[in-house]
């Protein structure tokens, strides 16, 4: 499991650009599918049949969030803008990676209170990402307008979590791909649908469930915690407390027999589960609500810490307690 991890956190992949990730999800899941298509939008949906007509569909976004060249300017210093999440604070003097090639993001000020006063204002505007060239021109062979970019980390095991960037959701991709690894003889037909997009609007959720037309669609994503000093005062989920059973989000409503189902299933199989309420944010589970005539949908989350930055943070128990629940929702939830 923890090299899987690796595998996928360190494959670089921004929403828009997925076709890295797609390649290595594909070759982890070669021998334990059924069969697979790609989409036009490039969503990675795959299958095992099951003995009865019912269908149940797992979804991860194999996006992540990164950055995009937007401009150049004489002495070779590159502007970017966001691509999802980023925030300006999380960025400055990281490290980005655009390809082979290294940005380290820095902030103007051509005097100490005007850096003072950029860093406290800081936006987009004031940044710039420094990647060695000496002009325009030689920048703009290196990473011309247009160039997608992403964190330039890697992953740690220590102790009882893991440690990278793009958790956010390669974490959710690599439960589906142990799940199909597990999963024997289905009663029931399971797909597993990996999106693009998630990120910037839940774009690949929106369609990848259409020709399937699932009877039920869980999401898998991670979901903030609040377990940090003075954390969020109204976020339950703890590292190290099992599988999050989301009960609403900003984005949707999970379909209580759904919820019901994955309770009692973690309860009579001793998984250990929490309960979700996130106040903000919202995953492909809303998505899948609004395919053809609407498909009853739920999220079952990992609760993480220093989500949208270079060093998410989720505990093993919670990666194996939702890998043991959604199996057994796959096997006897319908």
């Amino acid at each position: 499991m923890k090299e899987l991890i690796k595998k996928l956190t360190e494959t670089h992949s921004p929403s828009g650009r997925e076709h890295q990730i797609r390649e290595v999800i594909l070759s982890e899941l070669e021998g334990f599918i059924d069969g697979y298509e790609v989409d036009k939008l490039g969503n990675l949906i795959v299958w095992k049949k099951g003995s009865s007509d019912k269908k149940v569909l797992f979804d991860a976004h194999m996006d992540e969030i990164g950055v995009v060249v937007t401009n150049i300017d004489d002495n070779g210093f590159l502007r970017v803008d966001m691509v999802g999440g980023v925030s300006p604070y999380t960025i400055l003097q990281s490290k980005l990676r655009f390809g082979n090639i290294i940005g380290i993001v820095g902030v103007e000020g051509e005097t100490g209170s005007d850096m003072v006063s950029n860093i406290k204002n800081l936006s987009f505007d004031k940044l710039y990402v420094d990647i060695g060239a000496k002009s325009k021109e030689e920048a703009e062979k290196l990473c011309p307008i247009g160039t997608f970019g992403t964190f330039d980390g890697y992953f740690i095991e220590q102790g009882d979590y893991y440690i990278s960037k793009s958790i956010d959701d390669r974490i959710g991709c690599a439960v589906i791909i142990e799940l199909f690894k597990k999963l024997k003889n289905p009663k029931n037909s399971v797909y597993g649908v990996f999106a693009v997009q998630e990120e910037v609007g839940l774009v690949g959720a929106t369609v990848a469930g259409y020709n399937i037309d699932p009877d039920v669609a869980i999401a898998i994503d991670v979901t903030a915690a609040g377990d940090t000093p003075k954390g969020y005062k109204r976020v339950p989920m703890k590292l190290g407390n099992g599988a999050c059973i989301k009960v609403k989000d900003n984005a949707s409503i999970s379909d209580k027999k759904i919820i019901d189902t994955l309770k009692d299933l973690a309860e009579k199989n001793n998984i250990p589960y929490q309960m979700e309420v996130l106040i903000f944010g919202g995953t492909d589970a809303r998505g899948y609500q609004h395919t053809k005539a609407g498909i009853p949908s739920a999220t079952v989350s990992i609760a993480t810490r220093y989500i949208h930055t270079p060093n998410e943070m989720v505990h093993k128990k919670d990666v194996e307690a939702t890998i043991d629940l959604l199996l057994k929702y796959a096997e006897e939830g319908l």
